[in-house]
């Protein structure tokens, strides 16, 4: 018989101002979402075989060997491992890894972790690519590293279809609306259109509000066959499609500004696999690194024509109790954003389909679409899930 990957487990780290509650290590923040994802699923630790990490802790050093570090620091012996970088994606990427894994046979229980201590250490900069191989063509004229793409994108979406300013502040309220509704958020106060664009400038068209958060972090999603999930009493969330892609690392090599190519390819492919349309999605939890990320994912997930983004988010369409349930624990606009923010989409997404949301939960939730970014828009992780 088939062996079926789902997912039954995950968990986080409380955070208080963006920083860790209790402070720590990368590696034992690490370890306290990795716990509370497997209490969560009922599995003990000694029955992971999978290990999957991705993350910049720790480089040069021990971190260039994420799994292997986590892995002795956890106590796990994994015959499967996969440190799989392709940027805040990578996680939706590790999902369809795990899933393959599982049912091929070589693991049984699959761990995916990420951590990052990055506010309480300081170590997110601007500036933080060196100008070696394709970076050389661009960091030597000062673009500030990562928002500058971003802005650069925007740039070209506002010329070729009117895109404004006001339109992306829209994705910005409605997140924080979400996030007001979540008590592990870390921006939860009021914010308005007006608000977002009285900000200040970060690179022109963004603001500070268009901007992700600098937080600490820690999530954790574990899977196993169904079978086992059975034999645990786990609750289980059916992975039914996922597709990944990438285009580019440097933003002058973007195959269109004003496309997120990478997207349009692994939801796709995703799509496909599920054999569902996009109206049978209830809750969709994008990457929103910047407020342009979310438009342009929701252009490249096919929830729109290509610039139809701007109409598609106005009149806070995408808030609490708008018709397109959009990024229902904040985002990394207002919830938080550790460095690479892929782990916790899928966190919520299976909260929500277990109706664990509380205030935020969306009614009826059965079917979630989750989409990574990573990199400069350069890649895409997308995952369809099922409560049933």
């Amino acid at each position: 018989m088939k062996r079926e990957a789902v997912i039954v487990g995950v968990g986080d780290v409380p955070l208080k101002d963006g920083r860790v509650v209790g402070g720590g290590s990368v590696l034992q923040v690490q370890a306290r979402a990795a716990k509370a994802a497997l209490d969560d699923a009922r599995i003990p630790m000694r029955d992971v075989d999978g290990l999957l990490v991705a993350g910049l802790w720790g480089v040069p050093g021990p971190g260039q060997l994420p799994s292997v570090t986590l892995g002795e620091y956890l106590g796990i012996f994994p015959r499967f491992a996969d440190t799989t970088n392709i940027g805040g994606s990578a996680f939706e990427a590790h999902v369809a890894h795990a899933a393959m894994a599982i049912e091929a046979g070589y693991c049984d229980v699959a761990l995916i972790v990420y951590g990052s201590m990055q506010k309480s250490e300081r170590s997110r900069t601007l500036g933080g690519r060196p100008p070696v191989l394709t970076m050389q063509f661009e960091n030597v004229w000062g673009i500030p590293q990562p928002v500058g793409g971003y802005a650069l994108a925007a740039q070209r979406h506002m010329h070729e279809f009117g895109t404004t300013q006001e339109q992306l502040a829209e994705i910005a309220v409605a997140t924080r609306k979400w996030a007001a509704l979540n008590p592990a958020a870390t921006m939860r106060a009021p914010l308005t259109i007006d608000d977002v664009m009285a900000s200040m400038p970060i690179s022109d068209p963004l603001k500070l509000l268009d901007c992700c958060l600098v937080t600490d972090g820690a999530g954790a999603v574990v899977m196993t066959t169904a079978d086992n999930a059975r034999a645990h009493g786990s609750r289980m969330i059916h992975v039914r499609g996922y597709g990944e892609a990438h285009t580019h690392w440097s933003i002058g090599a973007m195959p269109d500004l004003a496309r997120l190519t990478a997207a349009e390819m692994s939801s796709r492919r995703a799509f496909e696999m599920a054999g569902i349309d996009r109206a049978a999605i209830d809750v969709v939890e994008c990457y929103d690194s910047f407020t342009i990320t979310v438009l342009m994912t929701l252009e490249a997930l096919g929830f729109c024509k290509p610039g139809e983004g701007g109409a598609f988010v106005s009149g806070q369409r995408t808030a609490p109790g708008g018709p397109f349930p959009l990024n229902t624990n904040g985002g990394g606009l207002s919830y938080c954003h550790p460095g690479m923010y892929g782990i916790f989409l899928l966190v919520e997404a299976v909260r929500q389909l277990r109706g664990d949301a509380g205030d935020r939960q969306v009614a009826g939730a059965r079917t979630a679409l989750v989409h990574g970014t990573g990199g400069t828009l350069s890649s895409g992780g997308t995952v369809i899930l099922a409560n049933h």
